[in-house]
């Protein structure tokens, strides 16, 4: 009598379910994982909000000064002139108390902070020198910048969105306004206040710091969930 051949092991109902509900107990996993992510935020970051201008402009060292420059490096910007008085407020008392509290950070990633002047026909090298100087301003950390009106207007005005207008007395209307820039030139952060909270300024600068100090391998990973979920800081 000829042998007949196998028939194939066709699959039970009992392993068809086991199926399905690895198959749910995974998908489960996942949203349980993003939810717990979501609301424990064990990661901060701050948002990827917008490009930040380029620019190349002089400092009050008299040297040529770009974006480029900052590659690499964690900035805070500002906008000011010297001539800012009553009732303009000064804003550049905060950098320098910024400036002071950068060894507060804890970070291999350098810090840099500029600052834009609205007023290139007074404020030219010489006298931005002079303010950077009356400021304490460490030439290697705090650069003062200033260049042709066409290309403050662009990149203040354009890149930045910070409004100011010369007024008939020489003075400018200016909206006070700081900005926290990454290494790869995003706008992570905005202080849209003449005083910002100085403590919340450094705590971004040490976020910003962490996230490029925990970039590689799972970290990264961990990180880019983070901005998947917006783990912002309250």
């Amino acid at each position: 009598m000829p042998a007949t051949a196998s028939q194939p092991d066709r699959p039970t109902k009992s392993s068809g379910m086991l199926i399905w509900r690895l198959f749910f107990g995974f998908f489960g996993l996942i949203a349980a994982s993003v939810i717990w992510f979501s609301t424990a935020r064990p990661i901060l970051v701050l948002p990827r909000i917008a490009l930040a201008p380029g620019f190349y402009l002089t400092d009050q060292m008299g040297e040529r000064f770009s974006s480029e420059a900052l590659r690499g490096q964690i900035t805070l910007y500002s906008f000011t002139y010297t001539g800012c008085e009553d009732p303009c407020i000064q804003t550049s008392p905060v950098m320098a108390q910024v400036q002071a509290r950068l060894p507060e950070v804890q970070s291999s990633v350098p810090m840099q902070l500029v600052t834009f002047s609205v007023d290139p026909d007074n404020d030219d090298p010489e006298q931005l020198l002079a303010f950077a100087n009356e400021m304490g301003a460490d030439p290697g950390v705090w650069h003062l910048v200033t260049g042709g009106a066409p290309q403050l207007k662009s990149v203040i005005g354009g890149g930045f969105s910070v409004y100011y207008k010369a007024q008939e007395d020489g003075r400018f209307k200016l909206d006070p306004a700081f900005f926290l820039v990454d290494g790869n030139g995003l706008i992570r952060a905005e202080y849209l206040s003449a005083e910002p909270d100085i403590d919340i300024i450094l705590r971004d600068m040490g976020l910003l710091a962490a996230e490029v100090d925990h970039s590689e391998g799972i970290y990264g990973f961990a990180y880019e969930a983070a901005h998947l979920f917006s783990c912002y800081p309250r």
